[in-house]
């Protein structure tokens, strides 16, 4: 699969060859899924508490006497059906990480990157480069790039004067290619990467 390459400033810099077993699947809409329900799953905070009946500090002194009342038998204030009682059956801290194969987890990559490259939403850059941090002036450039809503993929290191103008943008993301992951792709309309992130991506799935 070829594609043209560009620059920031919107000048074409030549063309690059995709490999087809990573940009050319037919995208898998239950991979997809699976993989960002993991990545929602894994990062999820599970600190949510309530304190049940054990946890409840109050008289263990029985309520009322066991016979006579025509009442319900109640042993102590702190059953769940008493105002300030205990929760039943209520949230505790534990993670919601749940497993997914290594190899499942990179085959989804591959058809999340695949299914950008089939709804024309890939974009590759020659190099994300700035002289000066100015977000102004890389607004102006993603404008004639058309790129309003995307996640930007770089080599190993994010150059510092383009990650500096890039983070007050709003919908755009910059990562390391290291970073690359299915639920970015996802969420975001265009996939950018740079010459420099199509090879590591290659080598990685080779």
């Amino acid at each position: 699969m070829k594609l043209d390459v560009t620059t920031l400033e919107g000048k074409t810099a030549g063309s690059v060859d995709l490999d087809e077993a990573i940009f050319g699947l037919e995208p898998r809409a239950d991979l997809l899924a699976r993989c960002v329900r993991w990545q929602l799953a894994k990062r999820q905070a599970g600190t949510h508490a309530v304190k049940n009946r054990s946890l409840i500090d109050r008289t263990t002194k029985k309520v009322y006497k066991q016979k006579g009342t025509g009442s319900a038998r109640h042993g102590a204030a702190s059953a769940p059906q008493f105002r300030g009682g205990g929760r039943a059956f209520g949230p505790q801290v534990r993670s919601h990480a749940h497993d997914l194969p290594k190899k499942v987890r990179a085959l989804a990559l591959r058809h999340a990157l695949s299914s950008k490259a089939k709804d024309a939403s890939l974009v590759v850059i020659d190099d994300v480069t700035l002289s000066e941090p100015k977000t102004k002036a890389l607004v102006e450039r993603f404008g004639k790039l058309g790129l309003g809503n995307a996640l930007i993929i770089g080599g190993a290191e994010i150059e510092t004067n383009f990650q500096r103008a890039a983070r007050n943008i709003p919908n755009i993301d910059v990562l390391p290619v290291q970073g690359i992951n299915v639920y970015d792709i996802l969420r975001r309309e265009k996939l950018v990467l740079t010459k420099a992130a199509v090879d590591a991506l290659e080598a990685r799935f080779k």
